[in-house]
């Protein structure tokens, strides 16, 4: 199932018109937060990262802009305990492993919907399949509250 719907989207990013395209924001990197220990696994093991919610969503989110960044997290993954990293990226990172990137409105995670504050103003970069360490230009640790609060990504949100 992972890969008809990898297929499909690609297809479907690869067929549309320029004019179908939204053009991406201006921002230099793709980001995406990563639960430690899923990702600690896929680098031993030179595998590649799906998050949880790949098979419903069809896609990896990512966010681009550092200053919407802690707004998504904790607006999606705050109950989630434990270490996370967040993964510093480009669309031609991603594309020297095979992976694509398109830019789109919001969009649910799972079945958590995405109405937090900003979410209608910008478009996101979906990666369209997993994450490969190759992938990755560096792994960054996030700093969260003892609430879980997400508070900051050093080197990236402040």
């Amino acid at each position: 199932m992972r890969a008809l719907t990898l297929i499909l989207a690609f297809l479907s990013a690869l067929y549309a018109t320029a004019e179908d395209k939204p053009m991406p924001p201006d921002y230099d990197y793709v980001y995406h937060l990563v639960q430690a220990r899923l990702w600690e696994p896929v680098v031993e093991n030179d595998g590649t990262y799906y998050p949880p919610t790949y098979d419903a969503d069809g896609f990896t989110h990512a966010t681009a802009n550092p200053a919407a960044l802690m707004n998504v997290a904790n607006h999606f993954y705050k109950d989630v305990d434990g270490k996370w990293y967040c993964l510093r990226m480009t669309e031609e990172s991603l594309a020297a492993t095979g992976v694509a990137t398109i830019w789109e409105g919001t969009a649910p995670v799972g079945d958590k919907e995405p109405d937090f504050e900003g979410s209608d103003v910008e478009l996101f970069p979906h990666i369209l399949g997993g994450i490969k360490p190759a992938a990755v230009l560096e792994v960054l640790p996030v700093q969260r509250g003892e609430d879980g609060t997400f508070l900051a990504v050093p080197g990236v949100t402040d």
